[in-house]
């Protein structure tokens, strides 16, 4: 099969304004799969937020102007799986009552990809490095594994790059952020993360690593000054491929 080289980063709101490292070693990594990466720069927000809150009609403005900056493109990829979800689920769903909007919402879901399913089902990357003896455990966020069906994908490519992988007793189990959840509800929020870090310590590993940022901000917040290093997983296969 033919695969497009060329791809479009949906960069997201975190990464832009919290961990933009994520966003370089996404785009790096890409690259070294084979592809061209554009970045269009009047991306904003994919509309979750507001979705996730109610406001329809400010979700389906954010979302009619993604489609149209991101449509042009073979293939969109975002380093987050519950962007990818938004985008990928509830697009069509949101644009269902237009006719023309849901077309266009559908055809940019079947093009849209989380990065590390992308890598091994698009690009068929297959990546070198070792992680010279770094032992590891990996997270499924709840957007990812649930709502996507991605679980297999990052694991194998850490795998492939030497990584030793210790499964957490739940490592689906909700790292408390939740979007606006983690805002709300700061004390169940904070009590789920620590019960996710203290599974991760308990298998003995030295890093936790995830594939959405939301996920990766809130366990890094509370991890700090722990054994554990919480790590996204761009940041880590971008690092032992250079």
């Amino acid at each position: 099969m033919t695969q497009s080289k060329r791809v479009a980063l949906c960069v997201t709101c975190l990464v832009d304004q919290v961990v933009p490292e994520v966003g370089v070693a996404t785009v790096q990594l890409l690259r070294r799969a084979g592809h061209d990466v554009d970045f269009p720069e009047a991306q904003t927000c994919c509309g979750q937020p507001f979705y996730n809150s109610g406001f329809r009609d400010q979700a389906i403005d954010l979302a009619k102007r993604t489609i149209e900056i991101f449509e042009p493109f073979d293939a969109v990829v975002l380093p987050s799986g519950s962007c990818a979800t938004m985008i990928r689920v509830e697009y069509p769903h949101l644009l269902e009552e237009w006719h023309e909007w849901h077309h266009r919402a559908t055809e940019l879901a079947e093009k849209t990809y989380e990065l590390s399913e992308f890598l091994v089902n698009r690009a068929e990357w297959s990546p070198e490095g070792e992680f010279e003896q770094v032992r590891l455990t990996y997270h499924d966020s709840c957007h990812m594994c649930r709502l996507l069906g991605v679980n297999d994908e990052p694991r194998q490519l850490l795998e492939r790059a030497g990584g030793r992988i210790t499964e957490m007793s739940e490592s689906d189990r909700c790292c408390g952020f939740g979007g606006l959840f983690s805002v709300r509800m700061p004390e169940v929020s904070n009590a789920m993360t620590g019960e996710k870090l203290r599974q991760a310590c308990d298998v003995g590993v030295e890093t936790l690593v995830t594939s959405d940022p939301g996920c990766l901000t809130q366990m890094r917040g509370l991890a700090e000054g722990s054994s554990i290093k919480v790590e996204h997983i761009a940041t880590v296969l971008e690092e032992i491929t250079r």
